[in-house]
């Protein structure tokens, strides 16, 4: 089996792209990154993907920039909602499958309890609105999809909340973090494990049928706040002597508005594919465990 997978330099496709060559029928593996491809270039996104002839597309490729997409519309629309539509397209003229990954911004955040997939999404932001506009479109020009939601993602690598928040720890001797605003931290390895195991499933069954395909939640396990969430790295690191306040997000404002619960219920995932993730504190502590 042949997999295109976009965005093989991101914090996620970089450890896909490393994992996937070890999968057993994965006999070539196509890697694009942002130097490779500009994913607003649609005629050419089509042309790669019709040369390249993938038994699978995976998209872990996505305009993540929240605060800067709310003055850049048209671009994080190209990115996050055009593009995956072509790789949808292409994807079915080639009898090809496609995995793609969303974000838990999809929702308002005014539940009390784990969204569903079956919940209606209503996001309040650029980001989340171009994000949902890509699941719609990657579920309706393909039908041997799978759209997987996840949330609060960061590794070792890259920019992200773990790296910012050991950056400050390093520099300052208090820290103040949002503390109204909750959900599930997510490392790229469990993404990578669990999605490693999607792959596996495809390729047993020859695709995904239509019993199976459409979105997904696939998160770490339990929740926290943004204020847990540094306070639990700060713990496990050298500056664990830093101290870290709660302050509400009326406080630390942003130009676009963050949900405050997205808790993803993972049920829909473990009862049809028997797959879970790791609680968000165990996988926490792996993920710093791994430099």
């Amino acid at each position: 089996m042949k997999i295109l997978l976009f965005g093989c330099d991101g914090q996620l496709g970089t450890h896909l792209n490393e994992a996937l060559p070890n999968v057993a029928g994965v006999e070539e593996l196509s890697g694009y990154g942002i130097n490779d491809l500009n994913l607003s270039h649609l005629d050419r996104l089509r042309q790669v993907i019709n040369d390249e002839k993938p038994n699978l597309i995976i998209n872990a490729a996505a305009y993540t920039a929240v605060d800067k997409a709310e003055s850049d519309v048209e671009l994080a629309a190209k990115v996050n909602a055009e593009a995956p539509s072509v790789m949808a397209e292409v994807a079915t003229i080639l009898n090809a499958g496609m995995i793609h990954y969303s974000t838990d911004y999809v929702f308002d955040g005014t539940a009390t309890r784990p969204y569903s997939e079956d919940d209606i999404p209503n996001p309040e932001s650029v980001y989340g609105s171009t994000k949902l506009d890509g699941e719609n479109a990657v579920l309706m020009h393909c039908k041997n999809s799978l759209v997987l939601r996840t949330s609060w993602v960061y590794s070792m690598h890259g920019q992200n909340f773990l790296r910012t928040i050991l950056r400050l720890a390093a520099e300052r001797d208090e820290l103040k973090v949002v503390g109204d605003q909750i959900g599930a931290p997510t490392t790229t390895r469990a993404l990578t494990d669990a999605s490693l195991k999607l792959v596996q499933y495809f390729m047993l069954h020859n695709g995904f049928s239509e019993t199976v395909s459409g979105v997904y939640h696939m998160t770490c396990g339990g929740e926290t706040s943004w204020c847990g969430f540094a306070r639990a790295i700060v713990s496990a690191s050298e500056y664990s002597d830093t101290r870290v306040l709660d302050i509400p997000t009326v406080d630390y404002p942003t130009p676009a508005k963050r949900p405050a619960y997205t808790v993803l219920s993972n049920k829909k995932l473990f009862d049809t594919f028997g797959i879970s993730l790791p609680d968000w504190e165990a996988a926490l502590i792996e993920c710093m465990q791994e430099e």
